[in-house]
């Protein structure tokens, strides 16, 4: 394969340097440039390949991740030709216009927000404000004001393994683009839309299916629910670590369903019980349609 040209970066001190490093920081830097990080392998390659095309999307996922667009600089460390060479041989695939060096182990630590730089920082640029998730969707992750980056991550990562056709945040959510939460989403962030900054009133007055709020004091036990009411067209909505959905969020929903708990425990944590929630509809929706399978 023929190799690009190399551009050499030794100096963590310089101003692309730095200019990289501070979209690790405040989001309002990210929103300023909209443009974030996808730091370590796994983002980074998913990162990569949807720019290169590699990736078999939905038409709502291609809008935001389009061809040739999504990232516009990488940088990696020598190690990481030896212990990914699949994803360097994706990197020298990368277009010209995507600017791409060979760093030191300093440099990439300091564009880095992980405690240890894993090897590639990828600049990828942020999809638009504008687009909007469309009501007619079979499955739904709703991050409703969920501040720990890691679960915000998490829940991203599940959507996406459950086949959710998108994820939504809402005002109020941390931002899905925080260093933190992209490494948490393992590459997920890049396989389906998520749409922030949802007024979720609207969502859920234009939702074509039935909105069910997972909640610890809900009435109806999620083991006990027909999979009648789990197979069709379903958002959840996962609230805020500490406190939950508030009474006006709980109040847009058709159902408040509870995740049992058989032992000990006082309650999960919400990534947790969105796994859960999220691949019973899942599992339901399945088994009426094997074809989805």
């Amino acid at each position: 394969m023929r190799q690009r040209p190399v551009n050499l970066m030794d100096n963590p001190h310089a101003d692309r340097v730095k200019r990289v490093a501070q979209l690790a920081g405040r989001s309002a830097v990210r929103n300023r440039r909209q443009q974030f990080l996808a730091e370590g392998p796994q983002s980074a390659t998913e990162a990569i390949r949807a720019h290169l095309g590699f990736l078999k999307l939905s038409e709502p996922a291609q809008q935001m991740w389009p061809v040739g667009e999504t990232v516009a600089e990488v940088y990696y460390t020598q190690r990481l030709i030896i212990s990914h060479p699949d994803l360097f041989a994706l990197v020298q695939q990368l277009p010209a216009h995507v600017f791409v060096a060979e760093t030191s182990d300093q440099v990439l630590q300091a564009m880095s927000d992980a405690v240890v730089h894993q090897g590639i920082v990828a600049v990828v640029n942020m999809p638009p404000h504008s687009l909007q998730p469309s009501p007619g969707a079979e499955l739904v992750a709703g991050i409703v004001r969920v501040q720990d980056p890691g679960n915000v991550g998490t829940i991203i990562r599940v959507a996406d393994a459950s086949g959710a056709d998108y994820a939504l945040a809402t005002a109020g959510t941390v931002d899905i683009y925080n260093p933190k939460a992209v490494r948490s989403t393992a590459g997920s962030l890049f396989h389906l839309p998520v749409y922030t900054r949802v007024e979720l009133g609207t969502f859920v007055a234009s939702f074509q299916g039935r909105i069910f709020a997972a909640d610890g004091y809900g009435t109806r036990v999620l083991d006990q629910t027909d999979s009648g009411m789990l197979n069709g067209p379903t958002a959840w909505l996962f609230g805020n670590e500490g406190q939950g959905l508030n009474d006006d969020e709980l109040r847009l929903a058709d159902q408040r369903v509870a995740v049992p708990l058989y032992g000990l425990a006082e309650s999960l944590n919400v990534a947790t019980a969105a796994t859960i929630c999220l691949y019973s509809s899942a599992m339901a929706q399945r088994r009426q349609d094997p074809s989805t399978s």
